[in-house]
């Protein structure tokens, strides 16, 4: 039994890669869960789960296999969610809690809401603030959620005890749990997560594109390998969140490219003196978010 008290009898999960597998492993570790179903596009990555323990059985998107699940975590792309959700509708319990795991939520409850009709109120919008730039039920450990935060964006619609037992299930995985509104959401990841990962791809792409490229690549060193580790990402999951939350990302974007432009009027006029300012703004704003995070 979880320490917590919290159980559940059968948790599916729709996605058994990173997060979802994460999430499944994280609450075996608690004893917070008996069965977990793995349900996903891929018969070969379901299966693969099932022999690294992610899950305990596969199913499909039918009655038989939801049947009985007391949480469901759809894991997979936002850009996938609409179809998993029409389909989770014709199948979906009234007793039984959906929540996900996709990085940007205005998009989500919206869909949500339009796929899931009546059954809107049993759909916990969530984010686990958590990940690497690995993907796969490979990429899966228990760890991942311990002490990082989890974003939960519920709506008025949304069921009290719907939240309540979403809440318990991070909780159980180590994870604390905030709240935020959709659109807080959207906004505040579109600067710290969704911009970076942009900037990273979009520099790796720069250089790849040169005819010295790879003379550039051979030199690349420990910073190089720190600011573009998230270019590893999963393409397919970036191309749909940053199209998702392309209003705010691009707002941040607009707002990088003044940053730059600035740094590069700076360059040009060779003023050193403002070009240190600059550095050790930012450097003291780091240092200071970084003591805020010990």
């Amino acid at each position: 039994m979880a320490a917590s008290g919290f159980k559940i009898d059968k948790l599916v999960i729709i996605g058994a890669g990173l997060i979802g597998g994460s999430f499944a492993l994280a609450l075996k570790r608690a004893g917070a869960v008996r069965t977990v179903t793995g349900i996903g596009r891929s018969q070969a990555t379901l299966q693969r789960a099932l022999q690294l323990g992610v899950i305990d059985q596969t199913g499909k998107m039918d009655r038989d296999a939801l049947a009985g699940a007391n949480l469901i975590m759809v894991a997979t792309p936002v850009g996938q969610m609409r179809d998993v959700l029409g389909a989770l509708k014709l199948c979906l319990a009234e007793g039984t809690i959906v929540t996900d795991g996709g990085s940007t939520k205005q998009d989500v409850v919206t869909i949500a809401r339009e796929s899931l009709g009546s059954r809107f109120a049993q759909f916990v919008p969530g984010h686990p603030i958590a990940g690497t730039e690995r993907s796969g039920p490979e990429a899966a450990f228990a760890e991942l959620f311990d002490n990082r935060r989890v974003v939960l964006t519920p709506v008025a619609e949304t069921a009290e005890r719907a939240v309540m037992l979403v809440q318990a299930a991070w909780e159980a995985c180590r994870a604390q749990v905030t709240y935020l509104t959709p659109r807080q959401h959207d906004t505040v990841f579109a600067a710290v997560s969704h911009l970076p990962h942009l900037l990273s791809f979009a520099l790796v792409e720069e250089l790849a594109a040169q005819e010295s490229g790879e003379l550039l690549f051979s030199f690349a060193g420990g910073g190089f390998r720190d600011f573009t580790r998230i270019a590893s990402s999963n393409p397919e999951m970036w191309r749909d969140i940053s199209l998702a939350n392309r209003e705010a990302l691009g707002a941040e974007l607009r707002r990088y490219r003044a940053s730059l432009d600035n740094l590069q009027q700076l360059l040009d006029a060779g003023d050193a003196d403002a070009l240190g300012q600059v550095f050790e703004r930012a450097q003291a704003a780091r240092e200071r978010w970084l003591k805020s995070k010990a």
